[in-house]
Order: structure tokens, then sequence, then C-alpha cells
């Protein structure tokens, strides 16, 4: 699974000083480094180095500072990043390139340059924002078969096990979640329902999704869902 690879290039980016987050607006990991602006850096990750996986890159490339991929060392040494024509194709397009071990050791194959061209900056500021506002790393890089925690779904949590002893005033749900008037009238996931004016409740499908995610309790505003 790619997610095996989220753990070792999550430890290695963040030993560059970079905090970092899996699954943010579609990218397998982004990191942020301190200071205003960011640096943003962006990661994407294959079991193998592939056309695919560059291409993924390609993709990100104008919303990134740096962007890296990564990928399994094969067993026997013969995958595309011993071919000096893939590591080329890396370092013109400005991608670094990182090899992970079955032991879970990571391996610079190329470095990428040390600055690269913004022509996104709105794709920029969704994934800065996206990245401060989500509480924790709730998301391994790399998941495909599990919704995604964003932080609107984590700020939606939160005002499910407020509502979950029963009915309760928006106002009251405030205090924690500052948008819970907006959460619950858009009610994107089918969690809450109008009990009275002003008073909403918990559906079968809210209950249901706390245990789902029985542990997640944020207490900052949310942002527009994904």
């Amino acid at each position: 699974m790619e997610t095996a690879l989220y753990l070792p290039v999550k430890r290695f980016l963040e030993s560059l000083g970079f905090d970092v987050k899996g699954e943010i607006r579609g990218c397998d990991l982004v990191g942020l480094s301190a200071g205003d602006p960011p640096v943003v850096v962006i990661g994407e990750l294959k079991l193998a180095f592939n056309l695919e996986l560059i291409l993924q890159a390609v993709d990100r490339a104008p919303a990134g500072d740096e962007i890296w991929i990564a990928a399994k060392i094969s067993a026997r040494g013969k995958g595309r990043e011993s071919d000096a024509r893939y590591r080329n194709l890396c370092r013109r397009l400005g991608f670094g390139m990182l090899g992970v071990t079955d032991k879970g050791e990571v391996e610079v194959l190329v470095k990428p340059p040390t600055a690269a061209p913004r022509r996104e900056p709105k794709t920029r500021s969704r994934l800065v924002a996206e990245h401060q506002r989500r509480q924790g790393d709730p998301v391994l890089g790399g998941s495909t078969r599990a919704p995604i925690m964003t932080a609107y779904r984590q700020q939606a949590l939160a005002c499910a096990s407020e509502l979950a002893a029963g009915p309760r005033r928006v106002r009251e749900l405030r205090e924690r979640c500052p948008d819970a008037g907006k959460i619950l009238l858009n009610n994107v996931y089918g969690w809450f329902e109008r009990a009275d004016r002003g008073i909403y409740a918990l559906t079968p499908a809210g209950h249901a999704a706390l245990k789902r995610w029985p542990q997640q309790r944020p207490e900052i505003g949310a942002p527009s869902p994904l």
C-alpha cells in the first residue's frame, strides 16, 4: 500500500523542518515550513517509480515551492530509480526524488531546486489554509478508499459530539464551534436536523459518524467543505 511510504517520507521531510500532513486537497502529502509566507512542499507517493507518478507531480507543481516524488526501491535494483533517464527527467522538471527501502529508510535520489516558480497562487493558498486548519494529521498520505478527514469534517464532528446527548441551540455550540450555524444549516453530510427554531438534533447518520470517528474533537473555525 502507498500508505506504507507515508510515515518514512513524512519523517524525512520533518527532519528538513516541515510540518507534514497527509491527503491535503488531493495531494498525498503537504508540508509547510515555519515563517510567513511558508515554503510549501508537496509529495506524491507510488509503490514504484513510473510515468503516472511523474504526471501527478506535474499536476501539483504549480501550487508548490518544492515537489517530491517517492516510491519503493525495487528489491533487485532494476527499477526506474536506477534509470538515469528517469532521474534526469526529474531534474529537468525540478522534482525531488526519494527512494524508500523495505526497512523504511529514505534515500535522496534527486534533489529539487532550492526555489521554483509558483504559477497558481489560489491553489497554493487553499493548500496552506486546509493544512493550517486541520487538527493533527488524521489521514495517511496515499489513502484512497476512506473518506478524507478534512478540516470541515473535523468541525462537523465537533458539532455532532455536542449534540450527541440531545438537541441544543446553535448559540450553545458556538463556544466550541464558532461556525456551528453554517455547519448545521448547510448539513453537508446529513448528520443534523432542525428540531425547532434555532435548535438542532443529531440524525442516525450523525450518531453513526461519531461511532466511526469517536475521537475527532477539534476546536477551530470551519473552512469550506471539500
